[in-house]
């Protein structure tokens, strides 16, 4: 039998976007300006931890 990985669980705050692009007008030329934002809760990755993974780990 071979041994599972756990699946890495979507971001329940950002559900699994966990990057997006504001923006914040166009210039004079034309062009759009835009600003990054990534998800506070998991750090841009998308994913999440389980429970049990943050205690196994002491935090």
């Amino acid at each position: 039998m071979m041994p599972q990985t756990p699946t890495p669980r979507v971001c329940s705050h950002c559900d699994g976007f966990p990057v997006v692009h504001i923006t914040t007008g166009t210039m004079a030329d034309g062009q759009r300006r835009t600003l990054a934002a990534a998800c506070p809760v998991c750090k841009g990755t998308g994913t999440r931890t389980t429970r049990a993974a943050l205690i196994h780990a002491g935090k």
